[in-house]
Parts: structure tokens; sequence; C-alpha cells
């Protein structure tokens, strides 16, 4: 990504971004070169995925287990009535790439737990808690101290 131009749709996209100083072209292509894991897509989740997908984060992995309810609209603001039911993981995949077709969205539909937690962390750069309970929140941060993420 670092030797490649943007195209004009990513400069149209992320103009305000490439025009600060404190971004600017460099750390655009950092973004779209960064590998996040976002771990839960419920009330913490929804909003840092969609801003991770709408800032250009080139590579989301998104883990979550649960399915959308109708309780959870009011809050989990990136899933829609059409999405009860689904798995949350692939709500928020469509709502992503409905946002920015340019980012890659990898799904993992399972618990995150201190079982997968080294093999999940271990592929990206930067990992978020968005997690509801302490054991999950645990997990990650073993992972995450064990990696040097």
């Amino acid at each position: 990504m670092t030797d490649r131009r943007f195209t004009p749709d990513e400069v149209a996209r992320y103009g305000r971004h490439i025009t600060l100083r404190e971004i600017g072209g460099p750390g655009q292509k950092a973004l779209l070169r960064a590998r996040v894991l976002i771990v839960g897509a419920g009330g913490l989740g929804s909003p840092v995925l969609q801003y991770l997908g709408a800032a250009g984060v080139g590579q989301i992995t998104v883990v979550d287990d649960d399915l959308v309810e109708a309780t959870n609209l009011q809050r989990q603001v990136i899933h829609t009535a059409a999405s009860v039911g689904t798995p949350k993981v692939a709500s928020a995949q469509a709502a992503i790439n409905a946002q920015n077709p340019h980012i890659h969205v990898t799904t993992v539909q399972t618990r995150f737990s201190a079982q997968n937690a080294a093999e999940l962390v271990a592929q990206h750069d930067l990992a978020i808690d968005c997690c509801d309970d302490t054991a999950t929140r645990n997990a990650l941060n073993a992972a995450c101290v064990a990696a040097g993420i």
C-alpha cells in the first residue's frame, strides 16, 4: 500500500485526513494498512466499528458470538431492524461495507476466550476491547500483553 497512489475515490473519501498536517497522506496510508481486532459488536463495538470503517482502517476483524435482537437496536447503532436474528458480526460487516466498500472486514462468530485469544490477537496491530464481561476482557488483555499489542 505504501508505494501506490490513492485512487480518486479514496482522495475524495479521505480528503479531510489527507489535508490534516497531523495525518496527511502517510497517516492515511498507515490507516489503510492497519489490522484492527474488535472484540464485541454490541453497544461499545457498534460506534467503534462505524468510525474505524469510515476512517479507512483497512482490515477490521470483528469477533462476537451473539445474534442481533430487537432490544439491541436503541444502543447498538450499527445494527438495523432488518438484521434482527442475524449474527452481529454479519450485520456489522454489511454496515461497514455499505459505508466504505474499500474496507476488508473479517468476521469471527465465536466467543472470544482464553482458548482462542492468542491466535486472534496475533494477526493484528491493535485490539480494542468492546466486550461486556470480565472473563473476555481478561483473556483479551492477557493475549495482548503476551503479544506486545
